[in-house]
């Protein structure tokens, strides 16, 4: 197993967080990672979600929902053609802090037996997507967060 682990600081709140995150549709608006998403955020059921793999590329797959706590927890499944392969568990955990800001933990946790040889690059380049999606998920929650005048 490997886990890669991410978090940042958001001003805005965990409702706001939260309708980012779930509103698939608006996905390739902002984020520079899972580049189009759509599905019902709802346990059981499955998403088709499209990441970014390389510039100009980029790979769809067919999660299953595992959990889903309003604007606290998402989480979801990923596998490489068979269970054992090469599986993945997404999550993001949404946590309010004391000065009413929230911390968004995104982690991905692999197992199978592709992932002594994928580690490198999981670490690299998937590492740099969950940043990239981190960051400009609190561009979108703060900007939208700020009153307008």
């Amino acid at each position: 197993m490997f886990t890669l682990d991410t978090t940042i600081d958001i001003n805005a709140s965990p409702e706001r967080i939260w309708a980012i995150l779930t509103n698939f549709s608006h996905y390739s608006e902002w984020n520079p990672f899972i580049i189009n998403a759509s599905g019902v955020p709802k346990a059981g059921q499955r998403l088709s979600i499209s990441i970014a793999t390389r510039p100009g590329r980029s790979m769809t797959f067919r999660p299953q929902v595992l959990r889903v706590k309003h604007a606290q927890v998402l989480a979801w499944r990923g596998r490489f053609l068979i269970p054992g392969l090469f599986d993945g568990v997404h999550t993001f955990v949404i946590s309010p802090l004391e000065d009413g800001t929230v911390r968004l933990s995104h982690s991905e946790t692999f197992s199978g037996l592709l992932v002594p040889f994928m580690r490198r690059k999981l670490n690299r380049d998937t590492r740099a997507g969950f940043s990239k999606m981190n960051h400009a998920l609190r561009v979108r929650a703060e900007a939208a967060s700020q009153p307008r005048g």
